[in-house]
């Protein structure tokens, strides 16, 4: 059961990292550090899209229009961390799993 949690932390941890890659992408491409042209930045562009936009577009439905500011990474950033302190804290203690 632990390998389980461990697993689902990973995962998590990894979403939580491919957010934070995509606002980084996304500020050197709109700064003008990075070309977008570049086979490589479309590649990697294209798929931290595409794992992190669901969850993004629903996150903007509710939000108010800021203007050119787009806070949703960092609330999306925020909700998987606050799962996997729930993982961690009270739903692996229920199955019997403490400190994996």
């Amino acid at each position: 059961m632990t390998a389980i949690f461990f697993f689902i932390d990973a995962l998590l941890g990894a979403y939580a990292l491919a957010i934070i890659i995509s606002i980084i992408i996304s500020w050197l491409v709109s700064f003008g550090i990075i070309n977008s042209y570049q086979p490589f930045v479309q590649a990697v562009s294209r798929t931290l899209y595409a794992i992190t936009e669901p969850a993004l577009s629903r996150i903007r439905r509710f939000l108010p229009d800021l203007g050119g500011i787009d806070i949703s990474p960092l609330i999306l950033y925020f909700a998987v961390y606050a799962v996997r302190i729930l993982l961690r804290a009270d739903i692996a203690p229920l199955f019997g799993v403490y400190g994996y």
